[in-house]
């Protein structure tokens, strides 16, 4: 079960992440492991272990890398909760709520820094080292360039889908295709096999965000860690609401988005309408496609118990719960 093999390489990755954020009672390091502690998906990890066994290499050749990405991960969390003024995260309440702002940064510098001090310190050889560096580097650019466009958007009247596509590359795909590259290089891979491990990690990441973005309308708070809808109190230009501004939900869609005080019952109205007009599936739709995309990029892998991990993983992005 799929399961069993996140849970058995969350645990590898928890103590790294314990050992490498434990600061006592100093409060940066406190800080900067409150995201961390609370477990999450550990998807990324879970790319980077799968990616180096698909190719021959073993989880412990894979395990620092894995914990370095999900460092990095965490630091991008800490960030946008900040800048999208987010209350809860996981369930429990966000860095700078806790500690605020300006440590809350501090805490996700740290968490950036730690990421590629780990990832050129300990696991497979230096040149393996390097080369994932410079990987998770490219990727980190990619990442803020996208985060960048999520918050222009906030902005803008209108963004198309294709630059909706665009930003969910720099902010999801990109580390997702840094997770399976990461992995296959730390697993002695050629680089064709690299870089097809790369284009699956893409569309699982394109794919995974579609979704995330089809979740926070269709979950629960209980289920998601955070409020539902709120994407659209904060504005946001997910693939649902640029669909939904095409249909005949588009006057009450333009009157809540960016509304901060929007009642949970008129978000519940809008979601309904969105729903109805077929807004809320075509995402679903959509982020579906790209993970068959995904699928067809590992398929010339030979079979291995990696591979159907990685088969499985794409299909956990698109029915899971949260």
């Amino acid at each position: 079960m799929i399961e069993d093999q996140l849970a058995e390489i969350a645990a590898g990755v928890s103590r790294i992440l314990a050992s490498e954020l434990s600061g006592g009672s100093n409060e940066l390091y406190r800080s900067a492991y409150h995201l961390p502690k609370q477990g999450g998906k550990r998807l990324r990890p879970f790319l980077v272990v799968k990616s180096c066994e698909i190719v021959g290499g073993n989880m412990a050749d894979a395990l620092p890398a894995a914990a370095a990405v999900e460092m990095l991960h965490n630091f991008t969390l800490v960030h946008d909760d900040i800048m999208d003024n987010d209350l809860l995260r996981r369930g429990v309440p966000t860095v700078h709520t806790v500690w605020g702002e300006p440590l809350a940064i501090l805490a996700g510098d740290l968490l950036f820094a730690k990421s590629f001090q780990l990832l050129l310190s300990r696991g497979g050889s230096a040149e393996q080292r390097r080369k994932a560096a410079e990987v998770l580097a490219t990727a980190t650019v990619l990442l803020s360039e996208g985060q960048h466009l999520d918050m222009k958007f906030e902005e803008m009247s209108t963004v198309t889908e294709g630059e909706y596509l665009e930003m969910i590359s720099g902010k999801t795909a990109a580390l997702f295709k840094a997770s399976a590259e990461i992995g296959a290089i730390m697993g002695g891979a050629a680089d064709p096999d690299i870089d097809r491990l790369g284009k699956y990690g893409w569309n699982l990441g394109m794919g995974f965000q579609i979704f995330d973005d089809y979740l926070a309308m269709k979950s629960t708070e209980d289920v998601l860690g955070k409020a539902v809808g709120n994407d659209i109190r904060e504005g946001k230009k997910t693939l649902i609401v640029i669909k939904g501004l095409e249909t005949e939900s588009r006057d009450q869609l333009k009157a809540l988005l960016g509304r901060k005080d929007a009642s949970d019952d008129d978000l519940a109205s809008l979601i309904s309408s969105l729903e109805s007009s077929g807004a809320i599936e075509y995402a679903r739709s959509k982020a579906e496609s790209y993970i068959e995309s995904a699928l067809g990029f590992i398929g010339g892998f030979q079979p291995s118990a990696a591979k159907k991990s990685l088969s499985e993983l794409a299909r956990l992005a698109i029915s899971r719960k949260k």
